[in-house]
């Protein structure tokens, strides 16, 4: 069992990482978020707010978009293809498969989070002053984009292997350089050093969590719901677990219906620290264990939910058990 859910499981990463919707949904959130530090000046001292608060914005949104987009390829596609019944009727169980496919998912997710992740540390790190922007950091910055497009180029030329993976794989190696190479950079006459806000490191992993724990819904709902309504009720679980606190939260102590329903529904607001970050707060790293626990608490949840939905599931002529 474990060797077909390791095989699965890098398998649907590799899958993943070779769709194009993958590449343009990654490179698009890195654009945006780069963009961010031009589009703040002038806005009396708020720029480091505005861009923290965008680029982890993006950040979540795109991964939430992308954790869909992936269960659906990964899960929804194979099943009306045909091709699951030919893993199931391997020495693979039901309970390998739907755990490997969602093992693949997190993990391209959390290539597209380390991505975002430093992407927002040098969008930050550049926006020195509300009248001017480190263009040198982001010079490196969009030039690090550039250089994985190229290498994953060459790959496909001289080799046939596909773009979108190579690329992606090559902004995951060079971005890290980009980080350091702007890290040691010597300030400008007259302007004082700017080390990165590991805090923000901190915020990010918190919202990988999110993304993770939508990643997991995402793909129990696949195993049943087409691209449309999982995107739908996601969407749905989203805005209504952000907004649980002013719904739901507020009653909660008082309404038996509304305590039980603020303790089912998924509080994303938990996992957003930017105001903190805006009020210069610590995030305490029993705070991240706290929050790796909710994960684990929603991810069991929704992976009895998938095992469930996908028991009795018809994936071919015959029900394959």
């Amino acid at each position: 069992m474990l060797r077909g859910f390791f095989q699965i499981a890098l398998n649907t990463a590799r899958e993943n990482l070779r769709e194009p919707i993958f590449f343009l949904t990654t490179v698009s959130a890195l654009v945006i978020i780069g963009v961010f530090p031009s589009l703040t000046l002038f806005v009396f001292r708020e720029q480091i707010k505005l861009v923290v608060d965008s680029a982890m914005a993006t950040g979540m949104v795109f991964g939430l978009v992308l954790a869909v987009l992936c269960a659906t390829h990964a899960v929804t596609r194979e099943i009306e293809r045909g091709t699951a019944i030919a893993v199931l009727a391997k020495p693979v169980t039901r309970t390998a498969f739907i755990l490997g496919k969602m093992a693949g998912i997190c993990l391209v997710l959390l290539i597209f989070k380390a991505l975002t992740a430093m992407a927002t540390l040098l969008a930050v790190r550049a926006a020195t002053d509300q009248f001017y922007f480190d263009q040198t950091a982001m010079l490196i910055f969009f030039g690090v984009l550039a250089c994985g497009c190229v290498y994953g180029g060459i790959r496909n030329y001289i080799d046939q292997a596909s773009f979108p993976m190579h690329a992606v794989l090559g902004i995951l190696l060079l971005l890290p350089v980009g980080l350091l190479v702007v890290r040691f950079l010597p300030p400008e006459a007259g302007k004082p050093p700017m080390p990165y806000d590991w805090q923000i490191v901190r915020a990010e992993v918190l919202t990988t969590y999110a993304v993770l724990a939508m990643g997991i819904l995402a793909t129990a709902l696949s195993t049943r719901l087409d691209l449309t309504v999982n995107m739908t009720i996601c969407a749905c679980v989203f805005v209504l677990g952000s907004m649980s606190d002013y719904l739901l939260g507020r009653q909660a102590g008082e309404n038996l219906f509304a305590a039980v329903a603020y303790s089912l529904v998924p509080n994303w607001q938990l996992f957003w620290m930017a105001d903190a970050l805006a009020a210069d707060r610590t995030i305490p790293m029993a705070y991240l264990g706290l929050g790796a626990a909710y994960l684990m608490a929603m991810g069991s949840v929704f992976t009895l939910l998938a095992l469930a939905l996908f028991q009795d599931r018809e994936v071919g002529l015959q029900n394959v058990r």
